[in-house]
């Protein structure tokens, strides 16, 4: 587990948000109750009562860029819910090849399946950035959902969309016939994935090319060389860790081809 964690408490051992003590630049969400994000995810929609459970059932810590959460094949420990920052998480063959499954956000619950049916985690997580994460160790999440149904049935919502994400990407990696194909569709997902209607086809892109590669089952020669030819054929436009989308219909094109 990766050191350096930092925790932000009162004297009553409640969550405080103190901006001038957050550490990279982060804006430390202090409780659940008063969270920004509780209209907006999933497990994040519960009721006063559950909020506060969660709330007092729950520690919040800071992990630096690089931080691995929990790593495939280890005991489940409990579950994290992403507070700021993304992680990508990942599985490894027993060869040492690594493919990105899914990047994580703010709002998720990440090690889930694990926690309930007490079988290893299945990924590894980590931190792409600075995150702040709340854990609620094995135990007391059984507890909770027990006690609270509301919190039970968003967590059969979310096992829900685990399935129809896992049964998508399967058929990304497995019957997309080509590189440029998977390219294709992973920039038109950063791209319009999230973003306002009628807003900026803008993104930053926070994986390296070998990531990119490890999440389309691609070399990162090949990646490289894609990115260079959707470049110079005018599809996209790339300044530093920013790219833009500026011709939608190419994209779609290569993707649907």
């Amino acid at each position: 587990m990766a050191s350096g964690l930092q925790q932000t408490e009162n004297r009553e051992g409640n969550h405080v948000a103190d901006k001038r003590r957050s550490p990279y630049g982060l804006q430390v969400i202090g409780s659940c109750l008063s969270c920004q994000l509780v209209k907006q995810r999933v497990f994040c929609q519960l009721s006063h009562p559950a909020l506060s459970e969660m709330d007092r059932i729950s520690s919040s810590s800071i992990f630096p860029k690089g931080s691995i959460l929990f790593v495939e094949g280890q005991e489940p420990r409990g579950v994290f819910i992403i507070c700021n920052g993304r992680l990508k998480l990942s599985t490894t063959s027993s060869q040492g090849k690594s493919i990105i499954v899914r990047t994580a956000k703010e709002g998720e619950v990440i090690g889930l399946p694990s926690t309930l049916s007490g079988k290893p985690y299945d990924l590894t997580a980590e931190a792409m950035e600075p995150v702040q994460a709340n854990f609620i160790g094995r135990e007391a999440f059984l507890q909770f959902l027990q006690h609270h149904s509301e919190a039970a049935l968003r967590t059969a919502e979310i096992l829900s969309n685990i399935y129809h994400n896992t049964l998508a990407e399967v058929r990304y990696l497995g019957l997309s016939a080509s590189a440029p194909q998977k390219l294709a569709r992973f920039l038109l997902d950063l791209l319009l994935n999230d973003l306002p209607e009628n807003g900026p086809t803008r993104s930053t892109l926070t994986l390296t090319h070998r990531e990119i590669a490890e999440t389309i089952g691609a070399s990162r020669e090949t990646v490289t060389r894609l990115f260079a030819q959707f470049k110079r054929k005018g599809w996209i436009e790339v300044h530093g860790s920013s790219v833009s989308l500026k011709n939608r219909a190419a994209l779609e094109n290569v993707r649907d081809s």
